[in-house]
């Protein structure tokens, strides 16, 4: 039995020392109550499911909006800098993500910007920072 709660123990450890990293962060900027939320892949390599939480201005209003970009993000030495238009053909209606930060283990800062073009709906460049447990 002890030899089986040590295994355990052990597996245990090594899932949550290769799982992905769940950043939840705010922005310093921009309309109050933001969220941006995103997880680093095990090796720190890419980021997956960038989640946008906020307002944003379209034409002369303000709307509330969920959304971030399909793709994964690369990362580099605990860099990230991209530009994400999502459908990659989607022309003047497409969204662009443009994100820069930097990662050091659970901390991240950087800024962000999501616009649509084509319909003048822009959050601007907004400073986040963000952590992981």
């Amino acid at each position: 039995m002890k030899r089986f709660v040590i295994l355990l123990s052990f597996m245990i450890v090594s899932a949550a020392s290769y799982a992905q990293k769940k950043f939840n962060g705010t922005f310093s900027n921009g309309y109050k109550g933001a969220k941006i939320s995103f997880e680093l892949s095990k090796d720190g390599k890419t980021i997956e499911n960038l989640t946008f939480t906020g307002y944003w201005r379209c034409g002369s209003s303000t709307e509330q909006i969920t959304a971030g970009p399909e793709k994964s993000i690369p990362v580099k030495g605990g860099k990230v800098q991209a530009i994400i238009v999502d459908p990659e053909n989607g022309g003047s209606s497409a969204f662009r993500f443009e994100i820069d930060g930097i990662i050091k283990g659970n901390a991240a800062q950087g800024t962000f910007r999501m616009s649509i073009t084509g319909l003048s709906c822009d959050t601007y460049k907004l400073n986040w920072t963000a952590s992981s447990k």
